[in-house]
């Protein structure tokens, strides 16, 4: 008596099949705009808590580096959050991504097209015990590299 091998290769087929839906979904959520965009602010406070501060100046947009200058930026972020609350480093979140298909910076700005909006929340623990700082961030392709806006609304 043969013993059929359907059963086997009928699982087989369904895990392959499985494996790359998997593999499909992953890729898609993956390379979304949304997740892009998170990954950039993500990038740009991983650099933040490393005090890398060069490099998280390079992940903001044009618009931003025309409020400060590169030396400035590096040494005000290094004085105001590492030695003036007496903290060395900070954890983060980051909180649900939304999509805006227009934003503006400040008044009188050219509106932003295409933008992503989430809410970042550093926690620092210093000599002033620990505070929370919650920070809008805007995200949006420059030159086809997603770059970081802040908020400048009176």
């Amino acid at each position: 008596m043969k013993k059929s091998n359907t059963p086997i290769v009928l699982i087989s087929l369904l895990l392959i099949v499985a494996l790359i839906a998997a593999i499909a979904i992953t890729f898609f959520v993956m390379t979304r705009p949304g997740h892009e965009a998170e990954g950039t602010v993500e990038q740009f406070y991983l650099y933040e808590q490393e005090a890398k501060f060069a490099d998280s100046w390079g992940l903001l947009h044009s618009e931003m580096k025309k409020k400060f200058d590169k030396g400035h930026y590096i040494q005000d972020r290094a004085h105001v959050f590492m030695n003036h609350f007496g903290v060395e480093t900070f954890t983060f979140t980051i909180g649900e991504v939304t999509h805006l298909d227009q934003w503006t910076m400040e008044k009188g700005a050219k509106p932003v097209k295409d933008v992503y909006f989430m809410t970042v929340i550093q926690t620092f623990k210093g000599k002033y015990g620990q505070f929370r700082l919650h920070q809008d961030v805007y995200v949006t392709k420059e030159k086809s590299k997603w770059k970081i806006l802040w908020d400048y609304q009176k």
